[in-house]
């Protein structure tokens, strides 16, 4: 079953500008949540759904974004500052 999953990610792999194109939108976006299907509106060409797919898998995996019921959020925050007070602060 694993190899027929890795077969059809291979079939849609998403190339560096389209991974960039969604990260870019999700990052700039207005709203603090998004749905997939407003995510595909907004983006400035469209992506292959099972593509878009393999790249939102990949931007939670690294702790860019947050999939919830009520959509997408970007968590990413590139603040110095504030890397430094988590790695600072007391752990409840």
């Amino acid at each position: 079953m694993s190899e027929i999953i890795q077969e059809q990610k291979l079939e849609h792999s998403p190339t560096l500008n389209t991974v960039l194109m969604v990260e870019n939108t999700l990052k700039n976006m207005d709203e603090s949540i998004i749905t997939v299907a407003e995510l595909k509106r907004k983006l400035p060409r469209q992506v292959n759904h099972n593509t878009l797919m393999i790249i939102l898998e990949y931007l939670e995996e690294s702790n860019k974004i947050a999939v919830s019921i009520k959509g997408i959020t970007w968590i990413h925050n590139t603040n110095s500052n504030l890397r430094k007070a988590i790695q600072r602060g007391l752990e409840l």
